[in-house]
């Protein structure tokens, strides 16, 4: 039997498959392990499941050891892993795509609704005791059918988030590096360069992939370019967005609000964010459902068990090393 690390507890059903095969151990704490931790606990290992929180450079590779043959992350991105220094070390790298498309794609639309017609600061005010009564001016929102709909990144999660927009009648745009005819025969969507995506956003969601060329893909001049009754919705990665310039943005209303699900610098938030009104914060659970999350379990689980028993596995992001 070989011996497989787990950084942080996951749904009973995946680790029971695990055990079923293999020794497992876990980390008992409900947190992400220290850097201190995280390279004791990886030495002779046979296979570790990680999360986002781990970041899997060379350091932890090495004190992995050569033992190691598979570093499974429970997740679509797999930023907090250095691929080149794997595929150097013959270290597979697996993550769990598809599984979590719905989930994410229901999800931002959730924020984009919440932000739209203010729902948490209304809910707020309701539970403080503050409301008197119905009135024709309080809390008025921004109308969400027939209006236009961007979408940056036409891949898996963004189509999906794109062809739900079809409930509410809207004008679908999207930018991405290239074109895709699917979600333009799926949505009726109409692809436009980056300049025209914020001009014409009355909604802008963000469905990249966090790469050095889509880092702050949304700064201070971007924000300044959008109608000052946008609202942004980012389910994608945190440093897709310049957050200091976000908070200023609005703070000084350059933008009418934003729904975030990921942030910069996790878990820290940027000061200032957590006092706005006009900004709907949720602490990175786009794929929380109790069927995605499940589902991200067996996938990683699968791709050690496949690994461990010399076959390739499903979802390698370096396959060079296959």
């Amino acid at each position: 039997m070989a011996n497989v690390y787990v950084t942080r507890m996951l749904p009973q059903e995946p680790l029971d498959a695990l055990r079923r095969c293999h020794d497992v151990d876990i980390n008992p704490h409900d947190r992400p392990l220290t850097r201190e931790e995280l390279l004791r606990e990886v030495r002779g290992r046979d296979a570790v499941i990680t999360l986002l929180t781990d970041t899997i450079d060379g350091e932890v590779l090495d004190a992995a050891g050569p033992r190691c043959r598979i570093f499974a992350n429970y997740a679509v991105g797999y930023n907090n892993f250095d691929v080149d220094a794997a595929t150097a070390r013959g270290v597979i790298l697996t993550n769990t795509p598809k599984v979590l498309d719905e989930a994410t794609a229901t999800h931002a639309w959730a924020l984009l609704l919440a932000a739209a017609r203010r729902i948490p600061e209304t809910e707020r005010f309701l539970r403080s005791g503050q409301w008197a009564g119905w009135g024709p001016l309080q809390f008025l929102g921004r109308d969400v059918d027939h209006m236009t709909l961007g979408v940056a990144g036409a891949g898996r999660i963004g189509s999906k988030f794109a062809a739900k927009a079809a409930a509410f009648d809207m004008r679908v745009i999207y930018h991405d590096l290239q074109p895709s005819p699917e979600l333009e025969r799926t949505c009726g969507a109409i692809f436009v360069d980056k300049a025209t995506l914020l001009r014409e956003s009355d909604f802008l969601s963000l469905h990249l992939p966090l790469l050095p060329a889509t880092r702050h893909f949304i700064g201070a001049a971007e924000l300044a370019a959008m109608k000052p009754t946008a609202v942004l919705v980012n389910t994608g990665r945190g440093p897709l967005v310049d957050e200091e310039a976000l908070v200023a943005a609005l703070r000084d209303k350059v933008i009418w609000g934003a729904g975030l699900d990921v942030f910069e610098n996790e878990p820290r938030l940027t000061p200032g964010l957590a006092g706005l009104e006009n900004v709907v914060i949720v602490p990175h659970t786009a794929s929380a459902t109790f069927r995605t999350r499940l589902a991200m379990g067996m996938t990683a689980v699968d791709n050690v068990l496949s690994v461990l028993a010399g076959k390739p596995p499903q979802t390698c992001v370096n396959p060079a090393v296959l």
